[in-house]
């Protein structure tokens, strides 16, 4: 079991869970109430950024131990830009379609508002992130932490990963007490269109940070060699697992209440600022941190402990993300992510414009749409699966 696969598969289960839960129908449909998001406060979204930021490390840490600290910071930046491309390139695709697709204005307007060619203040606000439309609001994340990466990089490479941390956990502070509202408030103001919508994000960046900046010092440490994952992660080690599972085990009612309602009005107020999803509130970080603990040591120390159940359940992990399907995507996420959110628009658009589907024609345009998540690693592999000697090449040939 090599480390980067299963970092791909994981990455691929997310990709794949993701689509499911952003594709939207008309009276909603029950693929997507089967998530592990029903029983915890953790969603793929979030391992997603961690994912990403672990990665991060890993990679461009040793690329600037390797060439310094100015080509591999140069490396980082290429790559924000390649995100903003994206990230632009997807906004400008969805609105070109808008505009020549019969009722295009009014089944994504709940989506993309008034937002046109002909608006150039709602394009600078979408140039800027001040604006994301409906589901494209991941790319910006990165396309801004990414910017910044660099320098927090070199500053763990040289003993500072405390401060990191220390600054990383003030900002999400800072998120929770609402203070981006200084600066937010104003752009809203100055940004409001004919929609009434001026500042419109899904993710508070300060808060989300967190998650993406401690997997970067995770990366970074581990690309150093100071991390001493087999001690961590030692089937010997049990109290902190037991730990994580009593976390998760005290949240699954409170999930399961909150996703159907059961929770009483009196609690739930109280509750509710305490698990505000688009700031990445307390209950979403504890419960982050012990359900990643958690995973990462039923993955690595799991089939070696001793319990049989542990190592059941730890064999059951390994086959789920070591599926060649998951990381076939996963290697390719950034592009498959893109692509996901394409597929999401064309379904929500179809769904749009005819009657409502059955339960059965929503649940197969959902698993034909999961197939059709892997055409970009399909077109990137191509040499691969297709050459003379590809995969696919014995097949193609009879």
């Amino acid at each position: 079991m090599k480390r980067l696969d299963i970092i791909d598969g994981m990455r691929g289960y997310f990709l794949v869970f993701m689509l499911i839960n952003h594709l939207v129908f008309v009276g909603g449909y029950w693929l997507v109430e089967i998530n592990h998001r029903q029983l915890a406060f953790v969603e793929d979204a979030q391992g997603f950024v961690f994912l990403s930021g672990l990665l991060i490390g890993l990679v461009y840490a040793r690329k600037m131990l390797k060439y310094g600290r100015w080509e591999g910071s140069k490396k980082v930046y290429s790559r924000a830009f390649e995100l903003y491309r994206y990230a632009m390139g997807l906004v400008v695709a969805v609105l070109l379609a808008r505009m020549v697709l019969p009722g295009g204005y009014e089944a994504w307007w709940n989506w993309l508002g008034d937002t046109s060619f002909a608006d150039p203040k709602r394009l600078a606000a979408v140039a800027t992130f001040v604006f994301q439309p409906t589901f494209m609001d991941i790319l910006p994340q990165y396309t801004v932490y990414m910017l910044f990466a660099p320098l927090v990089i070199w500053w763990v490479l040289h003993g500072k990963w405390a401060e990191v941390a220390l600054g990383s956990f003030i900002v999400w502070m800072a998120a929770q007490l609402g203070l981006q509202t200084l600066v937010t408030e104003p752009l809203n103001a100055f940004f409001m269109g004919s929609d009434d919508q001026g500042v419109r994000v899904s993710f508070n960046m300060m808060g989300w940070q967190v998650i993406f900046f401690a997997a970067l010092v995770l990366g970074t440490l581990t690309a150093q060699d100071k991390i001493d994952w087999a001690y961590i992660l030692s089937p010997r080690r049990t109290l902190l697992p037991k730990a994580a599972l009593v976390i998760v085990l005290f949240f699954v009612p409170l999930r399961v209440a909150t996703a159907w309602g059961l929770m009483p009005d009196f609690m739930i107020g109280k509750f509710a600022t305490m698990e505000i999803r688009a700031d990445f509130g307390p209950v979403y970080l504890v419960n982050f941190v012990a359900v990643a603990y958690g995973m990462a040591w039923l993955l690595v120390a799991g089939p070696k402990h001793e319990n049989v159940v542990v190592r059941r359940v730890a064999d059951a992990l390994v086959w789920v993300f070591t599926l060649r399907f998951l990381q076939f995507l996963g290697r390719h996420s950034l592009h498959v992510y893109v692509w996901h959110v394409a597929i999401v628009y064309a379904v929500y658009y179809v769904d749009q414009r005819t009657p409502e589907l059955s339960q059965l024609s929503k649940t197969v345009i959902a698993i034909a749409s999961i197939a059709l998540l892997a055409l970009p690693a399909v077109w990137r592999e191509r040499d691969r699966l297709f050459g003379e000697r590809g995969f696919f090449a014995g097949y193609l040939s009879r």
